[in-house]
């Protein structure tokens, strides 16, 4: 639980309130009741386009082999140069743990836990959103990019034959564990616990990219801009079930029927 007492915790909120006065100062009087509404459409919406701005800056380098391409080849040359026997087989086998049999399964399981223990179908709905999205603009992007993984002389073994930007995995351990970490976030009020749960989700979404390219399965690129797009898609989902969110809390405001925190929770 968050210490009270602590006068980090009250120069914190001080600073949150003083934001949030400055926010409504500036906001006009008719725009105010939608605050709830407004301020996570505009945030979602500022990091969703950033997030894609930046995977097709980084496509574009591609295209051309310039920019952050022209490390691809030395970063993976690193990557060669720093295996070993043992290291190879914890990677390989910790890689697996995001490919498209594990994860799904894993994913399931925790869904299932979540949605039993707290009685809500939330875990299922958005999983499922964030699943098919995932997926979606995994297999668009292999599609139409069709970029070539590294020559098999830089892998480990098994060898993969899909195209190779994005890198599926990157992408995919952003958005299941990002949804996971969500759904974690907002049912646990103490602060140790969340700041947790956020390093765990990133660390998680870091080391499988960058296994990735250990393996030599990937480029540093397609990796990259799997953690962009996953970040881009995230940001849309969970945007997407705030708003939401709030808008049903507002309708039930409305009616005089309003539990407390019902739909900002997912428990």
């Amino acid at each position: 639980m968050v210490d009270e007492s602590d006068p980090r915790t009250h120069k914190a909120r001080e600073v949150a309130e003083k934001a949030v006065e400055l926010v409504e100062d500036k906001v006009p009087e008719k725009a105010k009741p939608h605050l709830a509404i407004l301020l996570p459409i505009v945030i979602g919406a500022v990091v969703l386009g950033l997030l894609t701005w930046g995977a097709s800056e980084i496509y574009e380098g591609v295209s051309e082999k310039d920019d952050l391409a022209l490390l691809d080849q030395p970063v993976l040359d690193a990557m060669v140069a720093s295996r070993t026997g043992w290291l190879n087989t914890l990677i390989g086998g910790y890689t697996q743990i995001g490919g498209p049999i594990v994860s799904p399964i894993i994913a399931t399981i925790v869904v299932i836990v979540m949605c039993l223990l707290w009685r809500s179908w939330l875990p299922a709905t958005l999983m499922v959103a964030a699943a098919i999205g995932s997926l979606t603009v995994t297999f668009v992007g292999k599609d139409i990019i069709d970029r070539v993984r590294p020559a098999h002389q830089f892998a480990i073994a098994p060898y993969e034959s899909t195209p190779s930007f994005p890198s599926g995995h990157a992408l995919n351990a952003v958005v299941v564990g990002g949804i996971i970490a969500y759904l974690l976030y907002r049912h646990f009020e103490s602060r140790g616990t969340r700041i947790i749960i956020v390093v765990l989700a990133i660390t998680y979404a870091v080391t499988m990219g960058a296994s990735r390219v250990y393996l030599g399965h990937h480029w540093l690129t397609d990796v990259i801009t799997g953690w962009l797009l996953g970040g881009a898609w995230l940001a849309l989902v969970i945007t997407t079930h705030v708003v939401v969110a709030a808008v049903l809390q507002r309708r039930q405001s409305a009616a005089g029927n309003a539990p407390p925190s019902s739909e900002t929770r997912a428990d």
